[in-house]
């Protein structure tokens, strides 16, 4: 329970800035390969988790592009809870961005245009009128990422294993004591 607890929470804390600015790029920017983009963030949505989990496997495993960098400065990231959390935050990054960018649409940019006509900044105007605007949208792709990664099962096991004490969530461990006859 303590490290489900722990991964949720890494994977949201991640989660959340990192959804602001992709959500704010969708919502926001036009430009070449923005479908492509959308694909990529949304992909987890679309493909299985075992998948997902594979993926992170090969990209971030020992042998993988950037797993063998992380590798050479002491870094490991497959197998261990940083992992379990990395797979949770990437299972869940789609509800996240999905929720944030949806209330982003819902942003009058007038206020916004009137902030900056009396002298703010683009920070402040963020700060101070958009995100403000958007906290329920943010507040309900952090419960939701944070709900995917309590539960998340099949990206975590192929990518950390299920090595109790260490790797071990709740639903990889109720997954092990299903396997066991009666």
């Amino acid at each position: 329970l303590q490290l489900s607890l722990w991964v949720a929470c890494v994977a949201t804390l991640v989660n959340v800035p990192l959804s602001i600015g992709c959500a704010m790029i969708l919502e926001r920017t036009q430009f070449w390969g923005r479908g492509l983009f959308a694909a990529l963030i949304y992909l987890p949505l679309v493909l299985p988790p075992v998948v997902m989990g594979y993926l992170l496997l090969v990209t971030f495993g020992p042998a993988g592009p950037i797993g063998a960098v992380l590798q050479d400065w002491g870094i490991q990231i497959a197998f261990t809870p940083a992992g379990a959390a990395l797979a949770a935050g990437v299972m869940g990054f789609p509800l996240v961005v999905r929720s944030v960018q949806l209330s982003l649409g819902q942003v009058d940019r007038g206020l916004e245009q009137a902030a900056a006509t009396l002298g703010a900044g683009r920070a402040r105007v963020f700060a101070t009128v958009t995100l403000p605007l958007i906290r329920p949208g943010i507040y309900a792709g952090a419960i939701l990422g944070f709900a995917k990664a309590m539960g998340e099962f099949g990206a975590t096991i192929t990518f950390v294993s299920n090595i109790p004490g260490q790797t071990q969530t709740i639903a990889s461990a109720i997954y092990a004591l299903l396997q066991v006859p009666g």
